[in-house]
């Protein structure tokens, strides 16, 4: 049975969002020990916070830190407390509590219950301040354009792309995606619009072998032969499976969002994207 969370993250269930991108969440704590309390999670549902892939859990930590900015910058604290429980609901998460007194982290503490109109207020205002953006916005662009439930590409993407990471000067995982499109040639703003990025942002495009040599080589850049086995078999099923299957870069760094993706049998944009770092 899906956590909580994970109805959340599905729509389900609805939440005071402040951040989101395609493997996080950060929403407010609808039991708060302060205002502002907010938690962060990671999309995949995983029990156990240290049972997350090492690039897992960093990612989870760097969203985090955008996010407290943002709590920090939004709500009069002195600073925000970090803290993982993980007995309440079986799907990792991160407290992030502002606090002007070390007592404002109790979480023996009565809960505070906070109206509805000031719980809007207050995600609006920590979204107004994460850095770098909250993401809302393209997450819920992205949403309208959802791969349908059945869709057997996608599915088959997941589970090629399970567990995988990118190594550039970081590791980041990837992520299988699906993206509705325009038939025929993409012009930059349509690719960008689909994609849910910035329609200002910087595309750059690159043949997918050579993108993923470092990583289908024997051993791999992670030295590890069976993940460059199974990035292998990644990088067969996207050019078998689809058509003109290519890498966009997009972005001006040190982070870089990179896209591989092809047309699926239905004309969408299928593949997968992770993060490049270069600094």
């Amino acid at each position: 049975m899906p956590s909580i969370f994970s109805r959340i993250v599905s729509g389900e269930l609805p939440a005071y969002k402040v951040a989101e991108d395609g493997q996080h969440l950060a929403f407010l704590d609808l039991t708060p020990l302060v205002e502002g309390h907010t938690l962060v999670i990671p999309k995949q549902e995983t029990d156990y916070i240290f049972d997350l892939p090492p690039a897992a859990l960093a990612a989870l930590h760097v969203f985090a830190q955008r996010v407290a900015q943002g709590v920090r910058a939004a709500v009069p604290c002195r600073r925000v407390g970090v803290a993982v429980i993980g007995l309440e609901v079986p799907h990792a998460h991160i407290h992030l509590i502002p606090m002007n007194k070390v007592a404002d982290m109790n979480f023996a503490n009565p809960k505070i219950t906070v109206p509805a109109e000031r719980m809007a207020a207050l995600a609006a205002a920590i979204a107004g301040q994460v850095a770098g953006g909250s993401g809302l916005a393209a997450a819920a662009a992205a949403g309208a354009l959802a791969a349908p439930a059945d869709d057997a590409t996608l599915q088959q993407l997941q589970q090629l792309c399970a567990g995988l990471v990118f190594a550039s000067e970081a590791e980041a995982p990837l992520e299988a995606v699906s993206y509705a499109a325009p038939a025929g040639e993409l012009p930059t703003g349509e690719l960008l619009k689909a994609l849910g990025e910035s329609a200002r942002a910087k595309v750059s495009t690159q043949e997918l072998t050579p993108f993923l040599s470092q990583h289908t080589a024997d051993n791999g850049v992670l030295h590890d032969a069976a993940q460059a086995n199974r990035y292998k078999a990644l990088q067969l099923f996207l050019k078998q499976e689809l058509d003109g299957a290519q890498v966009y870069v997009v972005g001006p760094g040190p982070q870089l969002h990179a896209y591989a993706l092809g047309r699926d049998a239905n004309g969408r944009l299928a593949g997968f994207k992770t993060v490049l770092t270069q600094t």
